[in-house]
């Protein structure tokens, strides 16, 4: 069986699915893996666990030691050995990689050779929680399989058919001419969940849409004709939505006032924006939507409420870019499992003519609006790594 095995690494963890390629039809993989898992607590205690197609769920230890590079590493070949015992007769033929960055050089999925991947080297500090980590997965899996092709899918690639104004700060032109521009990021989500729109939505898909990619990162993006329009999300992956640690949108005002007088430097900067602040910052409690949901403590509760307000207050704005609005989209772990945060962006947008149906939105019914909504409104479950597999069996024409 040849397969493509996909890859998504994190600071921590390593996520990672086998897909079948069709062997009638070039270019096409499998619609579900044949092995999916992820490696949680590199850097810590890891463990692998993972899912067989026949449903059977397998945990247990990784053993790995020396640095960060090493672990992933060790990991890697965790899964190597995993994959190949369970799956004896698999030849794996490509790799593909989720790599959130790819600046304006990269608007496609792109054969990933180490001149590429110096020049990727250079966006590791506009996603510092992602780049250096999907880049460090690549080098592992060329020195552990070096005759298997590699493919990056980049995060941002889905916005590059934004607008020059939307892609635009209002900075001195020298600057902007140097790349400091919005990139957008999810790309990879929005891309799959547009794609299943027609069938879900009809025609709507066609129109003013706006995606909502809510889970510990989250975004939201405005679509016209199933192409990215405008996004939350800018030159790197904090702003826009609060998120489960990082701020969202924050004056740059702060900054310099944390700075001047709190003297703070970039090191201390960089963990408040990404890592102390979003839910876990504003409610103390926790990151996790599912802790807080469930919390009676008024701080939790606070936190929720801003989150879904800036989530509310952000669809206007995207409506205004795709001029309109025929259908809002929620995906992401928040977006498809926690109705409370639909319910109350779908009460916060009800004057854009947005209505929803209460048992629907708690059964995580595909479609949540009622008969008399104007708006449709749809819960999407993304696959991120589906699209990673098919990109990377057409760029190579596997």
């Amino acid at each position: 069986m040849k397969a493509v095995l996909v890859l998504n690494a994190g600071s921590s963890s390593l996520k990672f699915a086998l897909y079948p390629l069709d062997a009638s039809n070039s270019g096409r993989v499998a619609a579900a893996p044949a092995v999916s898992g992820q490696v949680e607590g590199i850097g810590a205690r890891p463990e692998v666990s993972f899912k067989t197609a026949a449903g059977e769920r397998i945990q247990e230890p990784v053993v790995t030691g020396g640095s960060q590079g090493e672990q992933h590493r060790d990991a890697l070949e965790h899964v190597f050995a995993l994959l190949e015992r369970h799956n004896p007769t698999v030849d794996i033929v490509a790799a593909g990689h989720r790599i959130v960055h790819g600046g304006e050089h990269y608007s496609a999925p792109t054969r990933l050779e180490e001149s590429v991947l110096r020049t990727l080297d250079a966006f590791v500090p506009l996603a510092p929680l992602h780049q250096p980590h999907n880049l460090r997965a690549v080098r592992a899996v060329a020195g552990l399989m070096p005759r298997v092709p590699q493919v990056g899918c980049f995060d941002t690639a889905f916005h590059r058919t934004q607008p020059a104004v939307a892609q635009a700060f209002a900075l001195p032109r020298k600057l902007s001419a140097e790349g400091i521009k919005r990139y957008g990021f999810h790309g990879l989500s929005y891309d799959y969940v547009a794609r299943q729109l027609p069938e879900i939505i009809g025609e709507r898909a066609r129109g003013a849409v706006v995606i909502a990619h809510l889970g510990n990162g989250a975004s939201m993006c405005a679509l016209r004709d199933g192409r990215s329009v405008a996004s939350t999300m800018g030159f790197t992956a904090v702003e826009g939505l609060m998120m489960g640690t990082r701020t969202g949108s924050l004056d740059p005002g702060v900054m310099l006032y944390l700075m001047e007088q709190k003297g703070m430097d970039a090191k201390a900067l960089t963990s408040l924006l990404y890592k102390e602040s979003g839910l876990l910052g504003v409610s103390g409690i926790s990151q996790d939507m599912r802790t807080l949901l469930a919390s009676e403590a008024p701080e939790a509760r606070e936190a929720v409420d801003l989150f879904c307000y800036r989530i509310a207050r952000e669809l206007g704005s995207l409506a205004a870019a795709a001029g309109g609005l025929d259908a809002l989209v929620f995906t992401g772990g928040i977006g498809e499992h926690a109705a409370p945060v639909r319910e109350k962006v779908a009460a916060m947008a009800a004057w854009m003519g947005i209505e929803i149906d209460p048992a629907a939105n708690a059964d995580h019914a595909r479609r949540i609006d009622t008969a008399a909504s104007r708006v449709a409104v749809a819960v999407v479950p993304t696959n991120e790594e589906r699209m990673i597999a098919r990109y990377t069996a057409e760029t190579l024409g596997l």
